[in-house]
Protein backbone atom coordinates (compact mmCIF):
# COMPACT_ATOMS: atom_id res chain seq x y z
CA UNK A 1 0.00 0.00 0.00
CA UNK A 2 2.76 2.44 0.92
CA UNK A 3 4.58 1.76 -2.36
CA UNK A 4 1.50 2.87 -4.26
CA UNK A 5 1.35 6.01 -2.13
CA UNK A 6 5.01 6.68 -2.88
CA UNK A 7 4.40 6.37 -6.62
CA UNK A 8 1.37 8.61 -6.47
CA UNK A 9 3.30 11.21 -4.48
CA UNK A 10 6.19 11.41 -6.94
CA UNK A 11 3.92 11.50 -9.97
CA UNK A 12 1.43 14.01 -8.63
CA UNK A 13 3.61 16.25 -6.47
CA UNK A 14 3.39 19.22 -8.81
CA UNK A 15 -0.36 18.87 -9.17
CA UNK A 16 -0.79 18.35 -5.42
CA UNK A 17 1.11 21.54 -4.70
CA UNK A 18 -0.72 23.49 -7.39
CA UNK A 19 -4.08 22.54 -5.93
CA UNK A 20 -3.47 24.90 -3.00
CA UNK A 21 -1.58 27.51 -4.99
CA UNK A 22 -2.19 31.23 -4.76
CA UNK A 23 -2.31 33.35 -7.87
CA UNK A 24 0.40 35.86 -8.70
CA UNK A 25 -1.18 38.50 -6.44
CA UNK A 26 1.18 37.44 -3.67
CA UNK A 27 4.20 37.95 -5.93
CA UNK A 28 2.91 41.38 -6.95
CA UNK A 29 2.44 42.29 -3.31
CA UNK A 30 5.97 41.17 -2.39
CA UNK A 31 7.51 43.13 -5.27
CA UNK A 32 5.65 46.33 -4.40
CA UNK A 33 6.58 45.95 -0.73
CA UNK A 34 10.23 45.53 -1.72
CA UNK A 35 10.10 48.92 -3.47
CA UNK A 36 9.41 50.62 -0.15
CA UNK A 37 11.68 48.36 1.93
CA UNK A 38 14.88 47.77 -0.02
CA UNK A 39 17.51 50.31 1.17
CA UNK A 40 19.19 50.64 -2.24
CA UNK A 41 16.01 52.07 -3.77
CA UNK A 42 15.68 54.53 -0.91
CA UNK A 43 19.24 55.66 -1.63
CA UNK A 44 18.39 56.18 -5.30
CA UNK A 45 15.28 58.14 -4.35
CA UNK A 46 17.54 60.48 -2.38
CA UNK A 47 19.61 60.93 -5.54
CA UNK A 48 16.43 62.00 -7.32
CA UNK A 49 15.73 64.61 -4.64
CA UNK A 50 19.30 65.88 -5.03
CA UNK A 51 18.82 66.16 -8.81
CA UNK A 52 15.57 68.08 -8.25
CA UNK A 53 17.44 70.48 -5.96
CA UNK A 54 20.17 70.98 -8.57
CA UNK A 55 17.56 71.78 -11.22
CA UNK A 56 15.89 74.30 -8.93
CA UNK A 57 19.26 75.85 -8.19
CA UNK A 58 20.11 76.12 -11.90
CA UNK A 59 16.76 77.73 -12.70
CA UNK A 60 17.36 80.32 -9.98
CA UNK A 61 20.12 81.78 -12.17
CA UNK A 62 17.35 83.19 -14.37
CA UNK A 63 16.58 85.69 -11.62
CA UNK A 64 18.64 88.72 -10.63
CA UNK A 65 20.89 88.57 -7.58
CA UNK A 66 20.49 91.25 -4.94
CA UNK A 67 22.96 91.75 -2.10
CA UNK A 68 23.33 94.30 0.69
CA UNK A 69 26.74 95.47 1.89
CA UNK A 70 27.79 97.43 4.95
CA UNK A 71 31.50 98.21 5.33
CA UNK A 72 33.92 100.28 7.40
CA UNK A 73 37.57 100.99 6.54
CA UNK A 74 40.17 103.01 8.39
CA UNK A 75 42.82 104.48 6.07
CA UNK A 76 46.08 106.14 7.06
CA UNK A 77 47.87 108.02 5.64
CA UNK A 78 45.40 109.80 3.42
CA UNK A 79 45.79 112.31 0.65
CA UNK A 80 45.82 115.88 1.94
CA UNK A 81 47.19 119.31 1.00
CA UNK A 82 47.93 122.58 2.88
CA UNK A 83 46.42 125.62 1.18
CA UNK A 84 47.05 129.27 2.15
CA UNK A 85 43.83 131.06 2.99
CA UNK A 86 45.37 134.30 4.25
CA UNK A 87 48.60 136.02 5.24
CA UNK A 88 50.44 133.46 7.26
CA UNK A 89 47.35 131.26 7.52
CA UNK A 90 47.08 127.77 5.94
CA UNK A 91 44.37 125.15 5.99
CA UNK A 92 44.81 121.43 5.58
CA UNK A 93 42.44 119.95 2.97
CA UNK A 94 41.74 116.20 3.20
CA UNK A 95 40.76 114.45 -0.02
CA UNK A 96 39.56 111.33 1.83
CA UNK A 97 38.49 110.68 5.43
CA UNK A 98 40.37 108.28 7.67
CA UNK A 99 37.09 106.59 8.64
CA UNK A 100 35.22 105.36 5.59
CA UNK A 101 31.63 104.14 5.85
CA UNK A 102 29.62 102.48 3.07
CA UNK A 103 26.16 100.90 2.97
CA UNK A 104 24.50 99.87 -0.29
CA UNK A 105 22.23 97.43 -2.04
CA UNK A 106 23.47 96.04 -5.36
CA UNK A 107 21.68 94.02 -8.04
CA UNK A 108 23.17 92.00 -10.89
CA UNK A 109 21.29 90.47 -13.81
CA UNK A 110 22.44 88.55 -16.89
CA UNK A 111 20.83 90.28 -19.85
CA UNK A 112 22.23 88.05 -22.58
CA UNK A 113 24.19 84.79 -22.37
CA UNK A 114 23.58 83.34 -25.87
CA UNK A 115 21.73 80.28 -24.52
CA UNK A 116 24.22 79.38 -21.76
CA UNK A 117 21.63 79.38 -18.98
CA UNK A 118 19.04 77.56 -21.10
CA UNK A 119 21.54 74.79 -21.86
CA UNK A 120 22.41 74.57 -18.15
CA UNK A 121 18.71 74.11 -17.29
CA UNK A 122 18.31 71.44 -20.01
CA UNK A 123 21.39 69.68 -18.65
CA UNK A 124 19.92 69.64 -15.12
CA UNK A 125 16.59 68.38 -16.49
CA UNK A 126 18.31 65.46 -18.24
CA UNK A 127 20.23 64.65 -15.06
CA UNK A 128 16.93 64.52 -13.17
CA UNK A 129 15.35 62.27 -15.82
CA UNK A 130 18.39 59.99 -15.66
CA UNK A 131 18.00 59.73 -11.87
CA UNK A 132 14.33 58.85 -12.32
CA UNK A 133 15.11 56.25 -14.99
CA UNK A 134 17.78 54.77 -12.72
CA UNK A 135 15.11 54.20 -10.07
CA UNK A 136 12.79 52.54 -12.61
CA UNK A 137 15.63 50.33 -13.86
CA UNK A 138 16.57 49.23 -10.34
CA UNK A 139 12.92 48.53 -9.55
CA UNK A 140 12.80 46.24 -12.59
CA UNK A 141 15.97 44.46 -11.48
CA UNK A 142 14.64 44.13 -7.93
CA UNK A 143 11.32 42.77 -9.21
CA UNK A 144 13.18 40.13 -11.21
CA UNK A 145 15.28 39.25 -8.16
CA UNK A 146 12.23 38.92 -5.91
CA UNK A 147 10.46 36.78 -8.52
CA UNK A 148 13.53 34.54 -8.75
CA UNK A 149 13.64 34.10 -4.96
CA UNK A 150 9.87 33.55 -4.86
CA UNK A 151 9.85 30.70 -7.35
CA UNK A 152 13.08 29.16 -6.07
CA UNK A 153 11.43 28.89 -2.63
CA UNK A 154 8.51 27.08 -4.29
CA UNK A 155 10.95 24.79 -6.13
CA UNK A 156 12.84 23.90 -2.94
CA UNK A 157 9.65 23.21 -1.02
CA UNK A 158 8.48 20.86 -3.73
CA UNK A 159 11.89 19.17 -3.81
CA UNK A 160 11.71 18.69 -0.02
CA UNK A 161 8.20 17.28 -0.43
CA UNK A 162 9.56 14.70 -2.88
CA UNK A 163 12.51 14.01 -0.58
CA UNK A 164 10.19 13.33 2.35
CA UNK A 165 8.26 10.84 0.21
CA UNK A 166 11.49 9.06 -0.73
CA UNK A 167 12.57 8.88 2.90
CA UNK A 168 9.20 7.45 3.96
CA UNK A 169 9.46 4.92 1.16
CA UNK A 170 12.89 3.74 2.33
CA UNK A 171 11.73 3.62 5.94
CA UNK A 172 8.77 1.42 4.92
CA UNK A 173 11.14 -0.83 2.99
CA UNK A 174 13.42 -0.99 6.01
CA UNK A 175 10.53 -2.42 8.03
CA UNK A 176 9.90 -4.93 5.25
CA UNK A 177 13.59 -5.99 5.18
CA UNK A 178 13.66 -6.30 8.97
CA UNK A 179 10.62 -8.60 8.78
CA UNK A 180 12.25 -10.68 6.05
CA UNK A 181 15.48 -10.82 8.06
CA UNK A 182 13.63 -12.23 11.07
CA UNK A 183 12.11 -14.89 8.82
CA UNK A 184 15.48 -15.67 7.25
CA UNK A 185 14.43 -14.40 3.81
CA UNK A 186 16.86 -11.45 3.69
CA UNK A 187 20.50 -10.71 4.41
CA UNK A 188 21.75 -8.28 7.03
CA UNK A 189 23.66 -6.45 4.32
CA UNK A 190 20.29 -5.46 2.83
CA UNK A 191 19.41 -3.78 6.11
CA UNK A 192 22.74 -1.94 6.13
CA UNK A 193 22.19 -0.82 2.54
CA UNK A 194 18.73 0.53 3.20
CA UNK A 195 19.92 2.40 6.28
CA UNK A 196 22.71 3.93 4.18
CA UNK A 197 20.11 4.99 1.62
CA UNK A 198 17.99 6.59 4.34
CA UNK A 199 21.02 8.49 5.69
CA UNK A 200 21.92 9.72 2.19
CA UNK A 201 18.38 10.96 1.56
CA UNK A 202 18.27 12.66 4.97
CA UNK A 203 21.51 14.49 4.10
CA UNK A 204 20.03 15.60 0.80
CA UNK A 205 16.99 16.90 2.64
CA UNK A 206 19.27 18.87 4.99
CA UNK A 207 20.96 20.42 1.94
CA UNK A 208 17.59 21.38 0.48
CA UNK A 209 16.40 22.83 3.79
CA UNK A 210 19.61 24.82 4.08
CA UNK A 211 19.14 26.21 0.56
CA UNK A 212 15.52 27.04 1.40
CA UNK A 213 16.51 28.95 4.53
CA UNK A 214 19.07 30.95 2.54
CA UNK A 215 16.38 31.94 0.05
CA UNK A 216 14.03 32.95 2.85
CA UNK A 217 16.84 35.08 4.26
CA UNK A 218 17.18 36.74 0.84
CA UNK A 219 13.42 37.24 0.76
CA UNK A 220 13.58 39.05 4.08
CA UNK A 221 16.57 41.11 2.88
CA UNK A 222 14.70 42.34 -0.21
CA UNK A 223 11.09 42.55 1.01
CA UNK A 224 11.09 42.39 4.81
CA UNK A 225 8.91 39.24 4.63
CA UNK A 226 10.02 35.85 5.92
CA UNK A 227 7.75 33.41 4.10
CA UNK A 228 5.36 32.90 1.20
CA UNK A 229 2.18 30.85 0.86
CA UNK A 230 2.11 30.12 -2.90
CA UNK A 231 3.15 26.74 -4.24
CA UNK A 232 2.89 26.74 -8.04
CA UNK A 233 4.90 27.99 -10.99
CA UNK A 234 2.08 30.22 -12.20
CA UNK A 235 4.12 32.86 -14.01
CA UNK A 236 3.30 33.21 -17.70
CA UNK A 237 3.90 35.58 -20.60
CA UNK A 238 2.15 35.83 -23.94
CA UNK A 239 3.99 34.14 -26.80
CA UNK A 240 5.30 36.39 -29.58
CA UNK A 241 7.98 36.32 -32.31
CA UNK A 242 11.52 37.51 -31.65
CA UNK A 243 11.16 40.85 -33.45
CA UNK A 244 8.08 41.76 -31.42
CA UNK A 245 9.87 40.98 -28.15
CA UNK A 246 12.80 43.14 -29.29
CA UNK A 247 10.47 45.96 -30.34
CA UNK A 248 8.80 45.84 -26.92
CA UNK A 249 12.20 45.88 -25.25
CA UNK A 250 13.25 49.02 -27.14
CA UNK A 251 10.02 50.83 -26.21
CA UNK A 252 9.29 49.43 -22.73
CA UNK A 253 12.46 48.05 -21.15
CA UNK A 254 13.84 50.27 -18.40
CA UNK A 255 17.45 49.51 -19.34
CA UNK A 256 16.81 50.82 -22.87
CA UNK A 257 15.13 53.88 -21.38
CA UNK A 258 18.16 54.38 -19.13
CA UNK A 259 20.55 54.09 -22.09
CA UNK A 260 18.50 56.56 -24.14
CA UNK A 261 18.41 58.94 -21.19
CA UNK A 262 22.19 58.66 -20.96
CA UNK A 263 22.46 59.69 -24.62
CA UNK A 264 20.20 62.70 -24.04
CA UNK A 265 22.20 63.63 -20.96
CA UNK A 266 25.44 63.47 -22.97
CA UNK A 267 23.87 65.68 -25.67
CA UNK A 268 22.84 68.29 -23.11
CA UNK A 269 26.31 68.15 -21.56
CA UNK A 270 27.86 68.84 -24.97
CA UNK A 271 25.53 71.79 -25.65
CA UNK A 272 26.29 73.24 -22.23
CA UNK A 273 30.07 73.02 -22.71
CA UNK A 274 29.83 74.67 -26.14
CA UNK A 275 27.87 77.56 -24.60
CA UNK A 276 30.73 78.20 -22.19
CA UNK A 277 32.66 79.61 -25.17
CA UNK A 278 30.09 82.39 -25.68
CA UNK A 279 30.16 85.88 -24.04
CA UNK A 280 27.76 87.16 -21.39
CA UNK A 281 26.25 90.62 -21.00
CA UNK A 282 25.50 91.68 -17.41
CA UNK A 283 23.60 94.67 -16.01
CA UNK A 284 24.60 96.04 -12.61
CA UNK A 285 22.86 98.61 -10.39
CA UNK A 286 23.52 99.75 -6.82
CA UNK A 287 22.31 102.44 -4.42
CA UNK A 288 23.28 103.40 -0.87
CA UNK A 289 25.08 105.82 1.44
CA UNK A 290 28.76 106.53 1.94
CA UNK A 291 31.10 109.33 3.00
CA UNK A 292 34.15 110.77 1.25
CA UNK A 293 32.39 113.19 -1.13
CA UNK A 294 33.59 116.79 -1.40
CA UNK A 295 33.08 119.34 -0.09
CA UNK A 296 32.14 117.58 3.20
CA UNK A 297 33.94 114.25 3.14
CA UNK A 298 32.65 113.29 6.58
CA UNK A 299 28.99 113.45 5.63
CA UNK A 300 27.22 110.23 4.50
CA UNK A 301 25.50 110.94 1.22
CA UNK A 302 23.12 108.99 -0.97
CA UNK A 303 24.70 107.57 -4.14
CA UNK A 304 23.85 105.15 -6.93
CA UNK A 305 25.36 103.51 -9.97
CA UNK A 306 24.20 101.58 -13.06
CA UNK A 307 26.20 99.92 -15.77
CA UNK A 308 26.74 97.11 -18.26
CA UNK A 309 29.59 94.62 -18.51
CA UNK A 310 30.47 92.26 -21.35
CA UNK A 311 32.53 89.19 -20.46
CA UNK A 312 34.22 87.47 -23.39
CA UNK A 313 36.30 84.30 -22.90
CA UNK A 314 39.46 84.97 -24.89
CA UNK A 315 42.00 82.53 -23.56
CA UNK A 316 41.45 79.71 -21.07
CA UNK A 317 44.48 77.59 -21.76
CA UNK A 318 42.43 75.19 -23.91
CA UNK A 319 40.32 74.15 -20.91
CA UNK A 320 36.92 74.89 -22.51
CA UNK A 321 37.87 73.19 -25.78
CA UNK A 322 39.04 70.15 -23.83
CA UNK A 323 35.68 70.03 -22.01
CA UNK A 324 33.86 70.12 -25.37
CA UNK A 325 36.05 67.29 -26.68
CA UNK A 326 35.36 65.15 -23.60
CA UNK A 327 31.61 65.81 -23.94
CA UNK A 328 31.71 64.80 -27.63
CA UNK A 329 33.47 61.54 -26.82
CA UNK A 330 31.05 60.83 -23.98
CA UNK A 331 28.15 61.28 -26.41
CA UNK A 332 29.73 58.86 -28.90
CA UNK A 333 30.31 56.36 -26.11
CA UNK A 334 26.65 56.58 -25.01
CA UNK A 335 25.42 56.09 -28.59
CA UNK A 336 27.69 53.06 -29.05
CA UNK A 337 26.46 51.72 -25.72
CA UNK A 338 22.87 51.95 -26.92
CA UNK A 339 23.70 49.96 -30.09
CA UNK A 340 25.61 47.42 -28.00
CA UNK A 341 22.61 47.05 -25.71
CA UNK A 342 20.38 46.40 -28.70
CA UNK A 343 22.64 43.58 -29.92
CA UNK A 344 22.93 42.12 -26.41
CA UNK A 345 19.16 42.10 -25.97
CA UNK A 346 18.61 40.38 -29.30
CA UNK A 347 21.00 37.65 -28.16
CA UNK A 348 19.45 37.39 -24.68
CA UNK A 349 15.87 37.29 -25.97
CA UNK A 350 16.84 34.55 -28.43
CA UNK A 351 18.38 32.58 -25.57
CA UNK A 352 15.33 33.07 -23.35
CA UNK A 353 13.00 31.90 -26.13
CA UNK A 354 15.24 28.88 -26.67
CA UNK A 355 15.11 28.10 -22.95
CA UNK A 356 11.31 28.35 -22.94
CA UNK A 357 10.92 25.98 -25.90
CA UNK A 358 13.58 23.51 -24.74
CA UNK A 359 12.08 23.23 -21.25
CA UNK A 360 8.61 22.72 -22.71
CA UNK A 361 10.05 19.88 -24.79
CA UNK A 362 11.84 18.44 -21.76
CA UNK A 363 8.59 18.47 -19.80
CA UNK A 364 6.88 16.46 -22.55
CA UNK A 365 9.72 13.94 -22.58
CA UNK A 366 9.69 13.66 -18.78
CA UNK A 367 6.18 12.17 -18.92
CA UNK A 368 7.40 9.01 -20.62
CA UNK A 369 10.48 8.89 -18.37
CA UNK A 370 8.29 8.94 -15.26
CA UNK A 371 5.95 6.30 -16.66
CA UNK A 372 8.90 4.03 -17.49
CA UNK A 373 10.43 4.55 -14.04
CA UNK A 374 7.08 3.84 -12.42
CA UNK A 375 6.63 0.58 -14.34
CA UNK A 376 10.19 -0.49 -13.53
CA UNK A 377 9.70 0.13 -9.79
CA UNK A 378 6.40 -1.81 -9.68
CA UNK A 379 7.98 -4.71 -11.54
CA UNK A 380 11.06 -4.71 -9.29
CA UNK A 381 8.90 -4.64 -6.15
CA UNK A 382 6.96 -7.68 -7.40
CA UNK A 383 10.17 -9.55 -8.22
CA UNK A 384 11.63 -8.69 -4.81
CA UNK A 385 8.55 -10.10 -3.04
CA UNK A 386 8.90 -13.27 -5.11
CA UNK A 387 12.58 -13.55 -4.22
CA UNK A 388 13.98 -13.01 -7.74
CA UNK A 389 15.30 -9.45 -7.16
CA UNK A 390 17.56 -7.92 -4.53
CA UNK A 391 17.11 -4.86 -2.44
CA UNK A 392 19.73 -3.10 -4.58
CA UNK A 393 17.40 -3.57 -7.55
CA UNK A 394 14.60 -1.83 -5.65
CA UNK A 395 16.95 0.98 -4.63
CA UNK A 396 18.04 1.48 -8.23
CA UNK A 397 14.41 1.57 -9.45
CA UNK A 398 13.31 3.94 -6.69
CA UNK A 399 16.22 6.25 -7.42
CA UNK A 400 15.25 6.26 -11.07
CA UNK A 401 11.71 7.38 -10.28
CA UNK A 402 13.01 9.97 -7.83
CA UNK A 403 15.40 11.38 -10.43
CA UNK A 404 12.62 11.51 -13.01
CA UNK A 405 10.31 13.37 -10.61
CA UNK A 406 13.05 15.83 -9.62
CA UNK A 407 13.96 16.34 -13.28
CA UNK A 408 10.37 17.19 -14.10
CA UNK A 409 10.30 19.64 -11.19
CA UNK A 410 13.58 21.17 -12.40
CA UNK A 411 12.16 21.65 -15.92
CA UNK A 412 9.06 23.34 -14.52
CA UNK A 413 11.24 25.69 -12.50
CA UNK A 414 13.55 26.42 -15.43
CA UNK A 415 10.57 27.13 -17.69
CA UNK A 416 9.17 29.54 -15.12
CA UNK A 417 12.53 31.34 -14.77
CA UNK A 418 12.94 31.55 -18.56
CA UNK A 419 9.54 33.27 -18.76
CA UNK A 420 10.54 35.71 -16.02
CA UNK A 421 13.73 36.53 -17.90
CA UNK A 422 11.76 37.00 -21.12
CA UNK A 423 9.37 39.35 -19.30
CA UNK A 424 12.29 41.34 -17.90
CA UNK A 425 13.99 41.63 -21.27
CA UNK A 426 10.83 42.67 -23.11
CA UNK A 427 9.92 45.25 -20.46
CA UNK A 428 6.73 43.59 -19.20
CA UNK A 429 5.56 45.11 -15.91
CA UNK A 430 4.10 42.16 -13.99
CA UNK A 431 3.72 43.80 -10.60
Amino acid sequence: MFKKYFLFTLLAVTFHMAAIAQNSAELKSLINESFGYFPKLQELQQNELIAQGKLKNTRSNQLPTVAGTVSYNYINPIGEASLPIGPGITKTLQFQPNNNFNANVAANYVLLDFGRLRSAVEKSKEELKYSQQTIVYNKTQLASQVAGIYYYVIYLRKAIFIQDSVIRYYQENKSLVESKLRNGDALKVDLYNIQASIDNELNRKVDLENALQKQLNLLEYTTGKTTITASSFDFDIAAAPLDEYLKNAESQNSEFALAKSKVLQAQSELRFNKRLLTPTLNATAAAGFRNGYQPDIFQNRFNYLAGLSLNVPIYTGGKLNAQVFVAEQSLKQSEIGLRTLNNAYRKDIKQALTDVESNKERLKNSESQIQSAQSLLLLTQSRYKNGVATYLDITYAANGLQRAALARLQYEYQLCMAKIELARLSGVVYW
